[in-house]
């Protein structure tokens, strides 16, 4: 009886991609909802005050998105990254499920201070059990979270050859559709979860973001025969700090004329061998393996022996990107502002829309809804016209998209800056500088800044994203997108910094507790003028970047997508 051959199912690809933004957007819906309102939580039910709610609150942004070095550098050395987005979407499930029973029972939180209204003296803060419990989930979701965040795109890119020139501009599409999946689930955790925790109840928004969490799980697993899945070079931050050591080890002994002496491995895997560049020679050392006598250097045998070409080049990667992660941060200090000032700038606004009120926390749905509508159209009209054009399959490259996202980030502040010395001159004109009444101005002319802001997020947080993916050794894919994640969380870091300085040397622009006395539109401006410095280093940190030179399997040198010049 003949046997038909086995047909291998091919790998990797969009159908394989398709579970990646299936878990991108619940996780990602689950972790927006909290992000915006978990500080009514704890203000409300656990009796924080204001400042420790609103610190709790940042404190647990930030530390979500740095958490994600962890996940990353876990998913590079010990297992897959599929691996490491069930792992650590397990722990955040956990994390969820105590929140859930915390919001649940009354027992396990102190009695709301609003339910003893006619006995405020009896308001009590939570006792240190009921901290423990909430901190606990709290953080355990902060770690799933990060790690999540780490592997996630880089799972997903993983499925997209990049060395392959159609596979090159499906995987700039990938990133594209990776952020439209973030964002709709972004506008289901902003609106929908939001509304069922003030109407239903914290439990139920909890334990909706629990089932979410449930179910990116299961489509995570469903495509887990499709995955191309990484291989594992061992820790990439014990290979940068052997570069380092070897390095100085070897710093008196000159690099040889002819660089091809230094020391590289044989081509016969699969991993990546990469060109040397002349950018940070000194590192270059840490490869010598002979002097220019011809004779070899002496070295400890073990782990401090020479370095490879390729993995010196990896350090020298990592610390050519980390100009280009510091001039992010500064745009992610201004949407952290715009999410807190221009809330409290809609609560002295007419919120009517045709007869209906329309609370002021609705505002972020603007960016997401603009990012919502033009992501598509970016991918399927802009990208294939731009490819016309300059041939890259991109459309252009990293390094332009992000300088666009910020030229519009510091177009953002002044927009703002306009628009709140247009409210406050309605507000002296109609005398009501010290009136706690909403004054004749709409509060949708706050969607201006907001909608503006939302194209430069589109552009920056996704193009950050691919550049550090797309420039990273193939041993270090996973930490260098959680590297790109740390631009947010010193961000909203920074931006409790800004404030604070910028009241001590100012005088007092925002110290005042009345918008229409404080001097918001001074400090928008500000932050557009700073804008637009940052924006000049980046020029400076872009042209002075130079692109991963990658050899090919007959020792050819091959560059990257983007090896031109920005």
């Amino acid at each position: 009886m003949d046997m038909k051959p086995r047909v291998q199912r091919k790998l990797g690809g969009n159908r394989a991609a398709l579970c990646v933004y299936a878990m991108e957007g619940l996780e990602n819906m689950a972790f927006v909802a909290n992000a915006v309102s978990l500080v009514t939580y704890f203000f409300g039910y656990m009796n924080f005050s204001l400042t420790k709610s609103a610190t709790t609150q940042s404190t647990y942004m930030g530390t979500a998105l740095l958490l994600a070095l962890v996940g990353g550098y876990i998913s590079d050395t010990y297992i897959s990254r599929f691996k490491t987005c069930v792992l650590f979407a397990c722990i955040e499930l956990l994390g969820y499920v105590l929140l859930t029973t915390q919001a649940h029972f009354p027992q396990l939180r102190p009695i709301p201070c609003k339910d003893l209204a006619t006995i405020p003296s009896e308001c009590k803060v939570a006792t240190s059990g009921q901290a423990a419990i909430l901190y606990s989930g709290l953080y355990l979701v902060a770690l799933g979270t990060g790690g999540i965040k780490a592997a996630l795109p880089a799972l997903g890119a993983d499925q997209f050859d990049d060395k392959n020139p159609k596979e090159a501009a499906q995987l700039s599409s990938f990133f594209n559709w990776f952020l439209f999946s973030l964002t709709f689930g972004s506008i289901i955790g902003v609106t929908f979860i939001n509304w069922v925790g003030a109407n239903k109840g914290w439990d139920w928004s909890f334990a909706i973001c629990t089932i979410a969490i449930l179910c990116s799980i299961f489509f995570i697993c469903i495509g887990k025969s499709l995955y191309r899945n990484n291989i594992r070079n061992g820790s990439p931050i014990t290979r940068i700090i052997k570069v380092f050591v070897v390095a100085f080890r070897n710093r008196k002994h000159p690099i040889p004329e002819n660089t091809e002496e230094l020391h590289e491995k044989e081509g016969k895997d699969n991993s990546e061998i990469l060109k040397r560049t002349d950018q940070f020679r000194f590192l270059d050392r840490a490869a010598i393996v002979s002097s220019s006598t011809g004779a070899t250097i002496s070295t400890p045998s073990g782990f401090w022996t020479p370095c490879t070409v390729t993995q010196v080049e990896e350090t020298k990667i990592l610390i050519r990107m980390l100009p280009i992660l510091v001039s992010t941060i500064f745009l992610n200090t201004c949407f952290a502002q715009l999410q807190t000032l221009t809330i409290q700038q809609s609560t002295t606004m007419d919120n009517k829309v045709k007869g209906f009120k329309v609370p002021g926390p609705v505002l972020p749905v603007i960016p997401l809804v603009i990012m919502f509508l033009l992501i598509p159209l970016y991918d399927r009209i802009f990208v294939p016209f731009a490819r016309r054009i300059t041939g890259i399959p991109t459309g252009i490259r990293t390094l332009q998209r992000i300088g666009i996202g910020l030229v519009l980030s510091a177009i953002s502040m002044a927009v703002a800056g306009y628009v709140e010395t247009r409210r406050k001159s309605v507000a002296i004109q109609n005398n009501m500088v010290d009136s706690t009444e909403p004054l004749p101005m709409n509060m949708f002319w706050l969607g201006y800044q907001y909608a503006i802001f939302g194209i430069a997020d589109m552009f920056t947080l996704i193009g950050i994203l691919e550049f550090f993916y797309a420039e990273s050794s193939a041993g270090m894919k996973s930490l260098s997108t959680a590297i790109s994640w740390c631009s947010s969380a010193l961000g909203y870091y920074l931006s409790t910094v800004v404030v604070e300085v910028v009241n001590k040397v100012s005088g007092g622009w925002l110290a005042s507790n009345n918008l229409n006395r404080d001097k918001l539109n001074y400090f928008y401006y500000l932050l557009a003028v700073i804008s637009t410095l940052n924006f000049v280093f980046y020029l400076v940190c872009a042209s002075w970047y130079r692109y991963k030179v990658v050899e090919d399997k007959q020792g050819d040198s091959k560059d990257n997508v983007e090896m031109a010049k920005v």
